[in-house]
C-alpha cells in the first residue's frame, strides 16, 4: 500500500508532536517532514515533495498565506490543507484564492483530520463546518476572493517585507536571505513605494489591515 506523505507545519512543538502521534497511528498516512515556520515549510516541501501538505495559517518567517501560494505555485500536485484557530471568513477566502484544498479548525476532531488527509489525497477538496458555512455566506452575498494585497511585489520583495513585519532587523534580514545588508535596505525602498508606506509604522499597519501578521 502506498502511504499518503505528509508535511507537517506548525509553530507549537507541541501541537506538531500531538499531531504525528495521532497520525501515527493510522496505516496509511506517513510524516515525511515537519516545519516550525511558513520559510521552512516551503523549503522542506520542495525537498520532500509530499502528497499532503498540513499548514497553519499564524507563523513566523512567512505566514502561511504566503506559504500556500508558494507551495501551490511550486508544487501543484501538492494538496494544501488548513488547520489554524482562525475560523472568519476572510481567512477562508483568502486560502482559497492562494489555492489550498481543504481548510480545518483546530477544535474539530482528529478523525476529521485524518478523514481530510484522505479525501485530499483523492483528489477531493475538504472543507470542515465552519470553513463551509464561511464559503457558503461569500456565495450567498457574491462575494470575490480577496485579492493578494502585496501582488505587486517580487518574490524576494515579499520576503523582505514579511520579515520586516515579524520584527526582524535589516542585518538579520540580510543574514537569512544571504544578501547583502544594501540589497535589503534596496528592495525595502522598492516595496514601501510599491504599497504607498512611508517608514516600518506604516508597513505594520498595512500587514494588519490585510490580516498579513
Amino acid at each position: 500500500m502506498n502511504r499518503i506523505r505528509v508535511l507537517l507545519a506548525d509553530v507549537h512543538t507541541i501541537v506538531r508532536e500531538g499531531l504525528v502521534r495521532i497520525l501515527n497511528t493510522t496505516d496509511d498516512i506517513e510524516i515525511v517532514a515537519e516545519a516550525s515556520d511558513g520559510d521552512m515549510a516551503v523549503s522542506r516541501a520542495l525537498e520532500m515533495k509530499p502528497d499532503v501538505a498540513i499548514l497553519d495559517i499564524s507563523m513566523p518567517a512567512l505566514n502561511g498565506v504566503e506559504a500556500a501560494r508558494r507551495l501551490h505555485k511550486a508544487l501543484p500536485d501538492t494538496a494544501i490543507l488548513v488547520l489554524t484557530m482562525h475560523d472568519d471568513a476572510e481567512y477562508v477566502l483568502r486560502m482559497m484564492r492562494v489555492g489550498v484544498a481543504g481548510y480545518l479548525v483546530k477544535d474539530g476532531a482528529a478523525s476529521e483530520l485524518i478523514t481530510a488527509i484522505r479525501a485530499l489525497k483523492a483528489g477531493r477538496p475538504y472543507f470542515g463546518a465552519q470553513a463551509s458555512k464561511a464559503l457558503a455566506e461569500a456565495w450567498r452575498d457574491n462575494r470575490p476572493l480577496p485579492e493578494d494585497p502585496v501582488a505587486r511585489l517580487t518574490e524576494r520583495e515579499r520576503d523582505v517585507f514579511h520579515l520586516v513585519v515579524e520584527g526582524y532587523t535589516s542585518g538579520k534580514i540580510a543574514e537569512r536571505l544571504c544578501i547583502s545588508p544594501k540589497t535589503v535596505e534596496n528592495h525595502r525602498t522598492r516595496l514601501m513605494e510599491k504599497l504607498g508606506v512611508h517608514g516600518t509604522t506604516e508597513l505594520l499597519r498595512y500587514a494588519a489591515r490585510h490580516g498579513l501578521i
